[in-house]
């Protein structure tokens, strides 16, 4: 490596070199190919009856040939070291007739080879540039106006293109949730900024069809309009045949989805005006049907996957050849030519004013600035502002009134009866109290209408603020993150339950490649907030295995942008949920709220029935923010015990314990937001002791926060000793097992006696 470059072989740079010189062979010839049709153009022919007109076909062709002038400038930029990006839409170029049917005012979810398409939309938007647009991002440049140089994706404010990365169809979720919280928004009387007639359009590859998540985006739709709800949703499968080196089978595609109840199927193939035609229909029934509409757009590639594919090594040149001669600008300029919409000297000064102005802006694009520096780059992926939220949630504080209506009984910080001030009626109460202020919350999840939630914290809420708001989704998580990802598109402050921890696994790349992602690549002019509750955590005293005390949050935490929350008792949890939603709310963001099962209905603390677990309700304007620690014990203890959660309530045990026994002072620290960690006032309230103890409940090798505690307390040279306890690298097991490997009250005591001394004398 030199200068951070990793530098290529020999070899590697002459086989580079040949992959570069055989596309730009391509490429080539199919210019050529063009060159020789407008040459030799036979307009001998009878014209056959069309009910395309010459202007919308004249505008088509030339944002073809925009998208395909642009994949030819992406190589030219690559084979410089100017451009980044080499994915392209040649032969994809019929999805053109998408952008010019659609209303700018649908909302679009593209797969990453719809050039033509963004070309058309740009066109009926006007004020944007789509080629300049495109080279900028191309060149990663800092200018692009969607990403502003952190990728390379179709998207735009202005034409309501949100941008997608994915190449596997994990956007499907998302755009079937846009479309299912268009209805509903609209039966409560939302404002969504898009018109009542509005349709989401989701396009992606036949290869990609087959993905998880592309079937559950399908799946969702289909169940939704089955419930009778208004889903207005065209999948757009672009059919080349053939993903990456991987055929597709004939047929497969209508095999697959031609003939699935609730949704509609249409294939557009044949001349540009059957396709437009087929197109226009399936766009039309969507609209006023409000249907899931599946159109099978038949395409073709051409030039490999990308820039480095040796398209070759897995197809004969007669199979390359034979794609070739399908090209939609070869056939489509042979169609324009036959309807007399064009003399071949027409199209050619077209094919020359497009080149032109692609080559004039060439070098105009790779002298625009990249992203300066470290925090250029990160300044859109997790804005927060502390103050602003704030405000918020101190504007919408809930008159006395309202909320005697909604809790149609003593209200919470009144109420007598210890069961009502445990952590889950702490929680269900803070929930309400939200809903009353804030029309745009939606609760959703499997069970959390009728039935309340499985450990009934969303119990009445249904009842209290209508099956528009609090509703059950199907048994799919991917779908219900799906949900809330498209409701955040629109507004709306989406609070989705996943029932538990381990179950989040199924679809944790809706938070890491969907949600978390939508602000960092549209530079924030695209957001998704929502407060996604899980319940987790284990000491469920044996019950429920692996499934129901899944310990491990290190992938949560590995999710750039994302913000993780745990509370350990019953106000506290209030007080957190206040403010994670009104940072999503004001700020956008994505945030987790960890609910440990095992403390929802915990009322002890030191012995059975002494009650000291139990709290009293908060004022609704009381919030704990990100950095708000809470601390137990006394100041200058010789003792800092870290935790969060059950390691909380166990530490405070351990914490009395060592007291009690060994005459050694500890305080209790708990972290409460677990991403991004406290590490100010840890390091604050280290620095006061002489050891530090990290009690991290979650799984030892990454699963938890001790790692990450112990190494910024190091790099800061904090003098103290230095330990932890921790779970067991391991699956949590059914019954009395699972103390096997959980962390425990005697394995704390035990480490703080290690770092007091041998003895168990005082920390020295």
């Amino acid at each position: 490596m030199s200068g951070g470059t990793i530098e290529e072989s020999p070899s590697e740079v002459a086989a580079n070199d040949d992959v570069w010189r055989g596309l730009e062979a391509a490429f080539a010839r199919q210019r050529r190919r063009l060159d020789a049709l407008l040459d030799d153009a036979d307009t001998s022919s009878p014209v056959a009856q069309t009910p395309l007109d010459r202007t919308t076909a004249l505008a088509l062709f030339e944002d073809q040939l925009r998208s395909r002038e642009l994949d030819a400038a992406a190589r030219v930029l690559r084979a410089r070291g100017e451009g980044f990006y080499t994915i392209q839409s040649a032969g994809h170029e019929r999805n053109v007739v998408l952008g010019q049917l659609l209303q700018i005012t649908d909302p679009c979810l593209l797969h990453y080879r719809s050039g033509a398409l963004m070309m058309a939309r740009a066109r009926r938007g006007g004020s944007v540039d789509p080629l300049r647009d495109t080279l900028l991002s191309l060149c990663a440049s800092r200018d692009d106006p969607i990403a502003q140089g952190r990728h390379k994706v179709w998207g735009s404010r202005a034409l309501w293109v949100p941008p997608q990365t994915s190449t596997i169809a994990s956007h499907l979720p998302r755009a079937s949730g846009l479309a299912f919280a268009l209805g509903r928004a609209e039966r409560q009387g939302l404002s969504t900024g898009l018109p009542s007639d509005a349709i989401v359009c989701c396009s992606f590859g036949d290869a990609s069809a087959h993905h998880a998540s592309a079937l559950a985006g399908i799946q969702a739709a289909r169940y939704a309009h089955r419930r009778g709800n208004p889903v207005a949703i065209l999948f757009v499968c672009e059919d080349n045949g053939i993903g990456i080196s991987v055929e597709t089978p004939k047929g497969w595609i209508e095999q697959s989805f031609g003939h699935l109840s609730h949704l509609q199927y249409v294939r557009a193939a044949g001349t540009l005006d059957q396709v437009h035609a087929k197109t226009s229909s399936a766009i039309e029934r969507c609209r006023s049907e409000r249907v899931p509409v599946f159109l099978h757009l038949e395409c073709v590639r051409l030039f490999g996957h990308a820039g480095s594919d040796v398209e070759t090594s897995y197809r004969d040149a007669a199979s390359i050849e034979a794609e070739a001669t399908r090209d939609p600008i070869l056939l489509d300029a042979s169609w324009l030519l036959a309807q007399r919409f064009a003399t071949a000297d027409e199209l050619r000064a077209l094919v020359v004013k497009v080149r032109g102005r692609v080559a004039e802006l060439l070098p105009q694009a790779a002298s625009f600035p990249h992203l300066r520096d470290r925090s250029d780059v990160m300044s859109t992926l997790a804005p927060y502002d502390e103050a602003t939220a704030r405000r918020d949630l101190q504007r919408r504080k809930p008159s006395h009134s309202e909320r005697e209506r909604a809790f149609g009984q003593a209200l919470p910080e009144h109420a007598r009866a210890p069961s009502r001030r445990t952590l889950a009626a702490h929680l269900s109460s803070a929930l309400r109290d939200a809903m009353l202020t804030d029309p745009r919350i939606w609760v959703f999840g499997e069970d959390v209408g009728r039935k309340g939630g499985v450990y009934h914290l969303t119990a009445g809420l249904q009842e209290c603020f209508g099956s528009e708001r609090v509703f059950d989704t199907l048994l799919d998580e991917t779908t219900i993150l799906g949900i809330a990802l498209g409701a955040g598109l629109i507004d709306v402050l989406p609070v989705p339950e996943i029932q538990y921890l381990a179950y989040l696994h199924n679809a944790l790349d809706q938070l890491r490649g969907e949600a978390c992602s939508l602000s960092f690549f549209s530079a924030g002019q695209f957001r998704n907030p929502m407060v996604v509750r899980v319940a987790g955590l284990a000491y469920q005293k044996g019950f429920g295995g692996h499934f129901h005390n899944d310990h491990s949050i290190g992938a949560l935490r590995d999710i750039p942008g994302l913000m993780l929350v745990t509370p350990a008792r019953g106000d506290d949890a209030a007080r957190l949920l206040r403010a994670a939603l009104a940072i999503a709310r004001t700020c956008g963001r994505v945030i987790c709220f960890l609910e440990p099962i095992a403390l929802y209905h915990e009322k002890d603390l030191y012995a059975p029935e002494d009650g000291a677990w139990l709290f009293d309700y908060p004022a609704p304007e009381e919030a704990l923010w990100p950095g708000d620690v809470g601390l137990y014990g006394d100041a200058g203890s010789e003792l800092l015990i870290v935790s969060y959660a059950n390691g909380v309530r166990m530490s405070l045990r351990a914490a009395r314990t060592l007291a009690e026994r060994h005459a050694i002072r500890a305080r209790v620290l708990d972290l409460r937001w677990l991403a991004p960690l406290p590490f100010d006032a840890i390091e604050r309230e280290a620095r006061d002791c002489r050891a530090v103890l990290v009690a991290d409940e979650c799984r030892s090798t990454g699963g938890g926060i001790a790692d990450a505690v112990l190494a910024r307390l190091a790099e800061r040279g904090l003098g103290a000793r230095m330990g932890s306890v921790r779970s067991a690298d391991c699956y949590v097991p059914l019954g009395p097992a699972a103390a096997h490997v959980l962390l425990t009250e005697d394995q704390i005591v035990a480490r703080a006696l290690e770092l007091a001394g041998a003895n168990g004398a005082h920390i020295t």
